[in-house]
């Protein structure tokens, strides 16, 4: 009932409906196979090592570890891994060495958890893994040692050691695919940068620098992906090196980790690019068709280096492809060279160049296969 003596209809509470069906959630389930498993073999064998190597009653921190490790550290490199299982150990035995100086209660439990929670933001720990680390610090502030246990710094630290152990034991021995991690993320950079190349060519097609524009920008968004993929090739190194069940993956994984940087060359190549037919079409230039042609044609060998890079081909058609696009915009100079058809033509050949590198032709190879003249 309002103020003015009108009835005001209550609105109904609705919770927000998830977007996510129960399918997506089935699929994710299946993703997760790997995750659950170190989960479950990692906390067992932890409170097992514990429990009946050391003979340590309250063995509770074993397991904990084992998870906030695992949630941690399963995408970090190596020594930032080994850095978190020390990291879990020492927050156990500071934080119980502080208990032993402050006691128990429930200001030194706030202490505990505020100190806990500072402790692991500064060292990069976040998501489920903060939130096991919180738990960890409630534990080690309410759960009273039993008498006649021993030093509990000494046994927490242990148990804590022995489950972050455990924890990066499973990391190592149930490792992600290096290989699908990376190829995903290429073939996500891939199908963008061979959209760029459409546009492009659909720009120059149509004389439409509205098209080129907004092939511009999705070109200068590429700088994140080839970012994310820069730090996903050194994660997947390390795992195929540390790993014995990724080692015979090394040699698969050291083309996409090889390509990295030359991925990198076209994606700047395909900026310069789309910018020249940008400028090329505001003022009002039109050049021969064999400039969207070449442009096209690059495309589509940019899809056979994805698919070959995949598959572990040889190439073959995406060699010729781009090649083809190199000859096909060369060819049309003569007739209209300005500095505009001039520069797209250049940054064409760049871009094949850049991707024949990815598929193991050597400089000299590309000089004699893109060297060509009207």
């Amino acid at each position: 009932m309002s103020g003015t003596g009108r009835d005001v209809p209550l609105r109904r509470i609705r919770l927000l409906r998830s977007e996510e069906t129960f399918v997506d959630r089935l699929r994710l389930l299946r993703r997760r196979w790997r995750l659950m498993l170190r989960l479950g073999a990692a906390s067992s064998l932890a409170f097992l090592v514990a429990t009946q190597v050391f003979g340590h009653q309250q063995a509770f921190f074993a397991p904990i570890a084992a998870v906030v490790v695992i949630t941690a550290g399963g995408g970090l490199r190596g020594r930032t891994l080994f850095e978190v299982v020390v990291g879990v150990a020492l927050g156990v035995l500071v934080g119980e060495l502080i208990i032993l100086t402050i006691g128990r209660g429930p200001a030194q439990m706030a202490l505990v958890v505020l100190l806990t929670v500072a402790a692991a933001t500064l060292t990069g720990i976040r998501g489920l893994a903060l939130t096991q680390a919180a738990s960890s610090a409630v534990l080690l502030a309410a759960v009273v040692p039993v008498p006649g246990a021993g030093n509990p710094a000494l046994t927490r630290f242990l148990d804590a050691l022995v489950g972050g152990l455990c924890g990066m034991a499973m990391v190592l021995l149930i490792p992600r695919n290096p290989v699908r991690d990376i190829d995903a993320e290429v073939q996500r950079l891939l199908r963008q940068l061979a959209s760029v190349l459409r546009g492009t060519g659909r720009a120059l097609r149509e004389s439409d620098s509205t098209v080129a524009d907004d092939a511009l920008t999705r070109a200068r968004g590429l700088q994140s992906s080839i970012e994310s993929l820069d730090a996903t090739a050194a994660n997947v190194s390390e795992i195929a090196r540390m790993s014995p069940l990724r080692w015979r993956q090394r040699d698969h994984l050291a083309l996409y980790v090889g390509a990295v940087r030359d991925f990198d060359n076209a994606i700047r190549d395909a900026r310069v690019l789309a910018r020249r037919a940008s400028a090329m079409l505001r003022h009002g230039e039109t050049g021969p068709d064999a400039l969207w042609l070449s442009v096209e044609e690059l495309a589509e060998a940019v899809d056979l280096v994805a698919d070959d890079l995949s598959t572990l081909d040889d190439f073959a058609g995406a060699r010729e492809r781009l090649v083809a696009a190199v000859r096909i915009a060369v060819e049309a100079l003569p007739a209209t060279m300005t500095l505009n058809t001039a520069a797209i033509t250049a940054q064409v050949r760049s871009i094949a160049a850049d991707l024949l590198y990815v598929c193991g032709a050597t400089r000299d190879e590309i000089d004699e296969a893109l060297d060509v003249g009207p």
